[in-house]
């Protein structure tokens, strides 16, 4: 039922190993079969592979998987799973749009274990940005995988070698990984992925973000004959489609959360503060009846941790996690956030992906996110499974030009709340921003690098009027 690619791993007079190895140097040459197609114009088409069922029975799994998604409490497959199951079990290369919580680890983890044989080794192989996601994505998959023989084992760096030299010897089925500490294991002559028939590149932006390419295509270059392909992405920026257009052949393109959506069930609102008044404003909100579980963004790691002691303070439970906090320490933190021992989480950019928590009931924006992108993917922690959630983002004076960036970039506008006593002077230019204004030249990234240059009249009246109005006290 789930064939894997043995017609298109046949060598002809064009070996298929040569033809992948030329599909993914690091030039930019295009080496689609559809060169020149914008992702406009594949998304037309991604809508068009629905498989309309209510029943994973409809997709030919097997009893063990059947059963495992049983034991999940998963009653019907979600929109990418009915989009992506169909496609990837044919071993036709997949690219899709999906946040994550909208069951796009089951879409391509499904078909996969169906794909393996018992014994074969390292068969397939998942790329993810950061530990947190990989460690999600492997407790996944060894919840699918329960019943049968097949394992799964997670690489990343920051822990001991030891248990992940022996999975590899081991020869576990499925490998979920980062790809730094990969290509160390590669490198070493310890991990060894000629037998791999399915590559799956989850959060597939944000591995390009942190700069992951170039150990993408060293991984790439060390597997065998071309496997089946599978690109994940939350959004779809130029960089990403580009190269989805590199690593795929001939891949159907699905779509279940158009880039910049958020999550159904979510309030988005934005609430007018000075700086020197973000954590009082925080430490009220987490005093209102319903926030009872909540993550809060910050945008340095100093900048965290100078929070989590404010609200130690005020004897709110909280930990905080970051790049700088071991992975002993993190793991530790999201378990207890997880079993609801902390109230309170505060982090960097480092969980917006891979934390997979049911019953997140507020994400705050304590900085405003300089990518709409990152805004998605931060937000997307709460209302997860069809609950919902609030998202709450603090705008100082200094960052209104960020925030009409993204509420243009969201193509949307979010409910502005003024509270008298955290208001700043002249807020009421939040409430005045043309999001149909042509977009800057800068870019997404550091859009709040020049947000001055992208404030109208009558907001750098009130932001002067602001400044007058401190100098005075």
């Amino acid at each position: 039922m789930f064939p894997r690619q043995t017609k298109s791993t046949e060598t002809g007079s064009e070996g298929i190993e040569q033809r992948w190895q030329v599909r993914c140097p690091s030039s930019s040459e295009g080496l689609h079969s559809t060169p020149g197609r914008s992702w406009a114009s594949h998304r037309k088409d991604a809508g068009h592979h629905l498989t309309e069922t209510t029943d994973f029975t409809a997709f030919g799994l097997s009893d063990l998987r059947l059963a495992a998604v049983e034991a999940l409490g998963w009653t019907e497959p979600t929109p990418i799973q009915q989009r992506a199951i169909p496609l990837i079990s044919t071993g036709r290369d997949v690219v899709g749009i999906a946040r994550t919580g909208t069951g796009k680890t089951g879409a391509f983890m499904l078909p996969a274990l169906e794909s393996l044989k018992a014994g074969g080794g390292l068969q397939v192989l998942v790329l993810c940005p950061t530990r947190e996601l990989a460690q999600q994505v492997c407790d996944d998959t060894r919840d699918l995988a329960k019943g049968s023989t097949f394992r799964a084992a997670v690489i990343y760096g920051g822990v001991a070698y030891g248990p992940q030299l022996d999975a590899l010897k081991r020869g576990d089925e499925v490998v979920v990984a980062t790809p730094g500490r990969l290509i160390d294991l590669q490198d070493r002559g310890k991990a060894r992925l000629k037998g791999v028939h399915l590559l799956i590149l989850d959060e597939a932006d944000r591995m390009l973000d942190m700069g992951f390419r170039p150990q993408i295509e060293a991984v790439v270059r060390g597997l065998g004959k071309r496997p089946q392909t599978l690109l994940f992405s939350a959004t779809m920026p130029n960089a990403v489609h580009a190269l989805a257009l590199r690593m795929t052949r001939d891949p159907a393109w699905v779509e279940a959360s158009p880039a910049g959506t958020t999550a159904h069930g979510i309030v988005e609102t934005a609430y007018s503060v000075r700086p020197d008044r973000k954590p009082d404003l925080l430490v009220h909100l987490l005093d209102q009846p319903g926030w009872d579980q909540v993550l809060v963004f910050t945008r340095t790691k100093v900048g965290a941790d100078v929070l989590k002691s404010r609200l130690d303070r005020a004897r709110i439970s909280c930990d905080v996690i970051h790049g700088d906090r071991h992975m002993r320490h993190r793991s530790r933190a999201m378990e207890r956030f997880t079993e609801g021992k902390v109230r309170v989480l505060v982090a960097t950019d480092i969980a917006q992906r891979g934390l997979d928590i049911e019953g997140i009931s507020h994400v705050v924006n304590y900085d405003v996110p300089l990518d709409p992108g990152d805004y998605v993917h931060r937000v997307g922690r709460t209302a997860r499974a069809g609950a919902t959630g609030e998202a709450v983002t603090f705008v100082t004076s200094a960052d209104l030009g960020a925030f009409r960036t993204l509420e243009y970039e969201l193509d949307r506008k979010l409910e502005k709340i003024h509270h008298p006593d955290f208001d700043f002077a002249g807020s009421v230019a939040m409430d005045r921003q043309d999001t149909s204004r042509k977009r800057s030249r800068t870019g997404r990234r550091g859009m709040g690098s020049k947000a001055g240059e992208r404030l109208d009249p009558e907001e750098l009246a009130a932001l002067l009027a602001h400044a007058t109005e401190e100098s005075a006290k």
